[in-house]
């Protein structure tokens, strides 16, 4: 079964500074009927305007995962941790009993586009932590990467919850297919188009997975791509 959130079916909120796109409910979006899916709380598609961003504020029992799509995030948080993400890397952060941060576009003229992702965890209270890696495409070409996982390996940082989130770049026309292992899967279209299992996606779309043991995932276009997979 694959259910498809549409780009245009998603909250919209635009501050002039930030230009934000909702898959589930969040802030001053509210829809029941999509307050998540499993323990995929978020996915927050921001474009934030040159030099501006969010000042320092503070999160609890939460997996927030930062993938950027185009440009540079700044982060800063309560434990000392700054850093610079780019365009293929991945971070995430653990706010566990408590951590303030703030992220600012890096750049003072070009806009930054990203993905903000909200895990819940599997324990609430744990010690907030940090980690970036680097994501190495070039290593599984035509294939999912993982990039995160509750079990740490060398390729992904690691999110407490028992859940893995790949990522894929797809040039148009390259099919590549991915055995689920785990019951409830979303596949997120960050950029391009794909056709998954034969169901049309376009930028910005979101499908809801269930019941497949298998996905195919077919390029029209030149595509960038997330892949959730969930036990909770």
């Amino acid at each position: 079964m694959i259910k498809v959130r549409g780009s245009k079916e998603r909250g919209h909120a635009n501050h002039g500074w930030l230009d934000s796109y909702h898959s589930f409910s969040f802030a001053d979006y509210y829809d029941e009927e999509h307050m998540g899916y499993r323990s995929l709380r978020v996915i927050n598609e921001d474009r934030v305007a040159p030099g501006k961003g969010f000042g320092a504020h503070p999160h609890r029992d939460m997996e927030i995962v930062t993938y950027v799509l185009a440009g540079s995030l700044e982060h800063k948080d309560s434990l000392g941790t700054g850093s610079i993400i780019k365009p293929g890397e991945i971070q995430r952060m653990s706010a566990g009993r408590g951590i303030t941060h703030s992220e600012f576009n890096a750049s003072k003229s070009e806009s930054v586009h990203l993905l903000q992702i909200w895990i819940t965890p599997k324990e609430r209270g744990i010690d907030p932590g940090y980690e970036q890696k680097s994501i190495n495409f070039t290593n599984n070409p035509k294939t999912f990467t993982l990039i995160a996982s509750e079990n740490a390996v060398e390729s992904a940082v690691t999110i407490h919850q028992d859940a893995k989130i790949y990522a894929s770049r797809i040039a148009k026309g390259e099919e590549i297919s991915h055995a689920l292992t785990m019951p409830y899967a979303w596949l997120q279209v960050a950029q391009g188009e794909v056709e998954l299992n034969g169901t049309v996606l376009q930028a910005g779309d979101g499908a809801q997975i269930e019941d497949e043991k298998q996905i195919i995932v077919k390029a029209t276009r030149e595509t960038e791509v997330i892949l959730f997979e969930m036990n909770n």
